[in-house]
């Protein structure tokens, strides 16, 4: 449960970078552009230029490298899991023949493992460096003006970017809960260790309470908005206006060049 602690997804980092100044549209649009191409892409070429991208991204930002690449360490379990099956569910020709078994590692089974494992972490560092640039209350604006034309077919725009903006901002509280009840638990002698079929059973009784914990967190937010008269679909004024500037049209050059470059090179 120690890996809870390098989930950065749904954090926030406070910083006077060109990144971080970006209008949150232009995060969003280009964010998910580009990892909806990474996540079409069919060969290792336009990966590499996405994760140098990625990496003089990062720079720009002026976070740590460490903070940023340390969301991957909770999904080493899933790209293991990817690779392994890759390589052993993929025909081809057989480099490592598994022992009292029929199955063998394929050398076209370890290219294309490493392919979706490397495809899986570039997406989670592009997410993670959103959210790390972009502040809740921007996520949610930006979020509610990509989506008011659509208000005029009935779609609760400024609902569903209040609920997108709570959900990632509960994602840091939640983890910051469950190692509280972790060490609190440790301390009264339980044991996390162990395989991880035990693992997974030790971790029943923490869930109980963080659900618990959940819940009334979610009832105290409730209870605080209609405290403040919030009501959905209500038209309300912005304290900060978002407005484009001119970082905002080369960020967009850039990511549709970006784009362009990885669409010809897949």
């Amino acid at each position: 449960m120690a890996f809870l602690q390098d989930i950065t997804l749904g954090r926030y980092v406070a910083l006077d970078s060109p990144i971080h100044r970006l209008d949150p549209r232009t995060k969003l649009i280009a964010s998910l552009s580009l990892m909806i191409v990474a996540l079409s892409a069919r060969s290792f070429v336009p990966l590499l230029i996405f994760a140098a991208f990625l990496l003089f991204a990062i720079a720009l930002t002026r976070l740590s490298y460490r903070l940023v690449l340390r969301n991957l360490k909770p999904f080493i379990w899933l790209f293991t899991f990817t690779f392994g099956l890759h390589s052993l569910l993929t025909p081809g020709r057989a480099v490592f023949l598994l022992p009292l078994s029929e199955h063998a590692v394929t050398s076209e089974g370890l290219h294309l493992g490493a392919f979706f494992a490397v495809r899986l972490a570039a997406v989670i560092v592009a997410a993670s460096l959103l959210t790390l640039t972009t502040s809740p209350m921007q996520l949610t604006g930006g979020l509610e003006r990509l989506f008011r034309p659509l208000q005029r077919f009935g779609f609760p725009a400024g609902d569903l970017a209040m609920m997108i903006s709570i959900a990632l901002r509960f994602i840091p509280v939640l983890v910051d809960e469950a190692e509280r009840l972790r060490k609190a638990q440790l301390a009264r002698g339980a044991d996390f260790g162990g395989n991880p079929l035990r693992r997974i059973k030790n971790l029943v009784p923490l869930l109980a309470p963080l659900f618990v914990s959940a819940f009334d967190r979610a009832d105290r937010l409730a209870l605080a908005m209609e405290s403040r008269c919030y009501q959905g679909g209500a038209q309300r004024t912005h304290y900060h206006v978002l407005r484009l500037a001119r970082a905002d049209g080369l960020a967009a050059l850039t990511a549709l060049g970006l784009i362009g470059l990885m669409l010809y090179l897949r």
